[in-house]
């Protein structure tokens, strides 16, 4: 999906169809650098919470 959509904007710019957010700058790489942390936090905390259920899952079966 996000294939798709990244495909169509470059589509788009290249028929010169894609056009700026009126009233907002382009985003910094200040903003990108902090989606793109965002994002890994939000992976992180999804493996640590996978491995805490699977620690607590095989622990039980040792008793």
């Amino acid at each position: 999906m996000v294939e798709q959509t990244l495909s169509n904007w470059v589509k788009a710019k290249r028929e010169g169809k894609l056009k700026e957010v009126s009233g907002k700058a382009g985003v910094t790489a200040e903003q990108m650098e902090i989606s793109r942390l965002r994002a890994e936090l939000a992976r992180v905390k999804m493996e640590r919470d996978i491995l805490g259920k699977a620690t607590a899952y095989f622990a039980k079966g040792q008793k």
